[in-house]
């Protein structure tokens, strides 16, 4: 009777997991650049003396979805989009670099240019930071460029050089903080060929229909455990009543 219960209860616990996951994804749907979190069931055999008698669900995250969002168009000079592979490279809470999709930037009330976490936005020279301007520009190749505060016209200045990586897909792990870093831990070089779109963002890739479809199968498999457990119940009450009569 335990096998039963407990086999039960490990598959509910599971699927909560996976409930969770997938209400993250969902959460996500309106967040640019955002990559959705892929999930799979695996058996698991309890192996121990004598003959594996006991197989338990797990749930795991094997990988990303890769694919890239769709492109809306912004028309904010700020707003910048990745073309093809690669990221933007922002500076995590703890002060290492982590990459993202994400490129609805703007400038702070101390001249520090984010993206829409909050988090600062890397450059060849560290931070990137503008000083007082009345116009700005971000070219195909991460370029940034300015027009001072009370300059005339021609006096464009260049400030720096956003970086742009595009390391290889089976080397990225994506953090509870939903930000990228190399498995191994190191920094990536930036890549000259990676180039971005101005003036608009990247969707998040979650596909809303699958979702929701996934969503519902995963209350349909908990509810079942469920049932098999009260049914684990039911069975043990009636062994108990049998030899009590007995």
């Amino acid at each position: 009777m335990d096998r039963l219960l407990y086999v039960a209860m490990s598959g509910a616990k599971e699927i909560l997991l996976s409930q969770a996951n997938n209400s993250n994804n969902l959460a996500n749907v309106n967040t640019p650049g955002f990559m959705e979190d892929l999930n799979q069931f695996r058996s698991m055999p309890v192996f121990g003396p004598g003959y594996p008698t006991r197989v338990y669900a797990m749930d795991e995250r094997p990988d990303l979805n890769f694919h890239k969002g769709s492109f809306q168009s912004t028309g904010n000079p700020m707003d910048v989009a990745v073309k093809g592979h690669g990221y933007l490279v922002v500076q995590a809470p703890d002060g290492t670099e982590a990459l993202t999709r994400r490129g609805d930037l703007k400038v702070d009330v101390n001249g520090i240019v984010t993206n829409g976490e909050g988090l600062p936005v890397i450059g060849n020279g560290g931070p990137l930071a503008l000083p007082p301007h009345e116009k700005i520009e971000i070219a195909a190749d991460g370029t940034v460029t300015i027009l001072p505060e009370g300059a005339t016209p021609e006096a464009l200045a260049v400030i720096d050089r956003l970086k742009l990586v595009n390391p290889p897909a089976a080397d990225l792990l994506k953090g509870e903080d939903g930000l990228l870093r190399m498995k191994d831990g190191s920094e990536v070089e930036a890549d000259a060929t990676t180039e971005l779109v101005s003036g608009a963002v990247e969707s998040s890739n979650v596909n809303v229909a699958d979702a929701l479809v996934n969503m519902i199968e995963l209350s349909r498999k908990f509810e079942f455990q469920v049932k098999m457990m009260k049914t684990a119940q039911e069975l043990d009450a009636q062994s108990a009543k049998l030899m009590q009569q007995s």
